[in-house]
């Protein structure tokens, strides 16, 4: 997909026509709600919506609220109401005082289904789903309900019946009166209340039926005051019965809702259901496994707020469902910490480099940049003796094609320090290269030869007498498939079995020692990485590689 930069979307375009002179919400300020169900984790497609609500509010003056939509209590969790909360703060949102839940409306959606009863527009049904289905018509038959005349002060008291336990589950569901010949099925007399004898985890059993979702959205919205009820394409065809209950019951606010088309993106899958299949399962190490597309995954991969907002931004609203690359995300990512992350030295596959014609005491040390594109980056401290650690691969001991790093005869310059010159190298038993040999030229501190030679190649290197071992994980996409959602498909067929590649014996620069998760690095040569979050700790480092230095993603494709 190429990149979008839309200068104004057309949510934008409809607020600003109800903001105008004469428009719908005329002198009122914007609001917002962002209403999760804390059922699971938030993942990048949630995060569309997230941004879109409290970044249209952000842009216009106005307001957004946080709303937990717990109207359904099988598998809410406060596990997942604080994992919400910490995900918008950290991509730099907040709701200030404005924290709800759709349970604190209870009482008083209960309150309107019943106005509705008492204004003939709502009746108790005793048909079951699968009743129900069979009276449902098609497009040239309407639907039928031989309870659709129920006597209001029956309905009204079978409700409260309802309400008060007397049924099991889905004995009697309560429906709007609306029309059974619609085209448009949602208005086929839908569910507003269902029995459900289930705990609610903050109402406990207080309750045992519960308004369904295309019930009690509208009302909370109109509760709250909110302007725009913004939300994802599938709720389209919702949007009259979303009208027809905020203009039937005494509510104070009549909100309009706008739709926008969800966020797909290649190589992964955003189905709360099936991420947390692979979570129960064990195929990945927890919600927040680096390789999971939820924001605290993406988070302690490496991934910053500032990239994940201009990805959803430059992705761009629209009314068409599309696919991005995965790439573009990374891209995003790379843009972000090219500029501010800090340069560092880390050698994954180490073999020692020894500088023979170095005094066995000595140590110096060299101030290397920290950000080269960073005019405001300091520089810091790195320490050089006569034992090294390079890459496995920086060395051949017979050169092959265009290799300009250390074979015999070779010079290379060690980033920041000195020119060298590979003069062999020392093998085990086995014939397993252990040691490179090289001498040094005194006349290069810095990395620039006196002479004025032109040296090809650099190379970076750790101080073996000065550093830290480290664990590094490397990630890839965990789907090999780029559409492992697609019908038809095992998406647990599709797992890249490569997603995790996990080196240990790493060697890092000492100032890694105090390494944060919040930090973000460049490994030179290496990619982007960050202290895990979970298990790196002072004496045990633990680095995961957030996103390679190579950018597969091109603009315009």
């Amino acid at each position: 997909m190429a990149e979008s930069t839309e200068n104004k979307n057309f949510i934008h375009a409809f607020i600003e026509e109800d903001l105008a002179e004469g428009g719908q919400f005329a002198g009122r300020k914007v609001h917002t709600r962002f209403p999760p169900e804390p059922n699971g984790y938030l993942h990048i497609g949630h995060c569309k919506a997230l941004i879109i609500d409290f970044g249209t509010a952000e842009k216009y003056g106005g307001i957004c609220n946080l709303r937990m939509d717990d109207t359904n209590p099988a598998k809410e969790d406060t596990e997942y109401v604080e994992a919400i909360q910490q995900d918008i703060h950290w991509l730099g949102f907040d709701w200030d005082d404005r924290f709800f839940y759709g349970s604190d409306y209870f009482e008083k959606t209960y309150e309107f289904a019943e106005e509705l009863i008492q204004k003939g527009l709502a009746y108790v049904c005793e048909l079951t789903p699968e009743e129900f289905r069979q009276y449902r018509g098609d497009l040239t038959h309407p639907a039928v309900s031989p309870y659709r005349d129920r006597p209001i002060e029956e309905s009204l008291a079978l409700f409260r019946r309802m309400r008060a336990g007397e049924f099991p589950d889905n004995r009697y569901t309560l429906r709007a009166k609306i029309d059974l010949a619609s085209g448009n099925f949602n208005m086929r007399d839908p569910v507003l209340y269902r029995i459900r004898h289930t705990e609610h985890h903050r109402q406990g059993n207080k309750w045992c039926i519960y308004p369904m979702y295309d019930f009690a959205h509208p009302i909370q919205d109109a509760l709250e005051g909110i302007t725009h009820s913004l939300c994802s394409l599938e709720f389209e065809n919702h949007r009259p019965l979303y009208n027809w209950v905020v203009e039937h019951v005494s509510v104070p606010c009549h909100p309009r809702q706008i739709e926008f088309a969800r966020l797909g993106i290649d190589h992964t899958v955003l189905s709360k259901r099936k991420l947390r299949q692979l979570v129960e399962e064990g195929r990945v190490s927890g919600w927040d496994d680096p390789r999971m597309p939820t924001l605290c995954g993406l988070r302690r991969r490496g991934y910053t707020p500032v990239s994940i907002r201009n990805f959803i931004e430059r992705v761009g609203v629209a009314k068409a469902p599309s696919t991005v690359e995965y790439a573009f995300l990374e891209h995003c990512l790379r843009e972000d910490l090219n500029a501010t992350a800090t340069r560092v030295m880390a050698v994954l596959d180490p073999v020692k480099l020894t500088v023979t014609n170095y005094p066995e005491e000595k140590t110096e040390t060299f101030q290397v940049e920290n950000n080269p594109v960073d005019e405001q980056s300091d520089t810091r401290p790195v320490t050089f003796s006569r034992e090294l650690w390079i890459e496995r691969e920086d060395f051949m001991e017979e050169k092959v094609g265009k290799f300009f790093r250390l074979y015999p005869g070779n010079e290379v310059r060690l980033k920041g320090a000195y020119v060298v010159k590979c003069t062999g190298c020392v093998r085990d038993e086995s014939g397993r290269i252990t040691e490179v040999l090289c001498t040094y030229d005194p006349d290069s501190r810095g990395g620039d030869p006196a002479d004025g030679r032109k040296v090809k190649s650099t190379i970076h290197w750790v101080d073996a007498r000065n550093c830290q071992d480290a664990e590094v994980r490397l990630y890839d996409n965990l789907f090999d498939d780029p559409d492992p959602d697609a019908s038809g498909k095992d998406f647990l067929a599709c797992l890249n079995p490569h997603s995790l590649e996990i080196r240990r014996g790493c060697k890092v620069e000492a100032s890694l020692e105090a390494a944060q998760p919040a930090d973000r690095f460049q490994f030179m040569r290496q990619g982007y990485f960050c202290a895990d979050s979970r298990d790196s700790r002072p004496g045990h480092l633990v680095f995961n590689r957030a996103v390679s230095l190579k950018d597969s993603y091109k603009p315009g494709n």
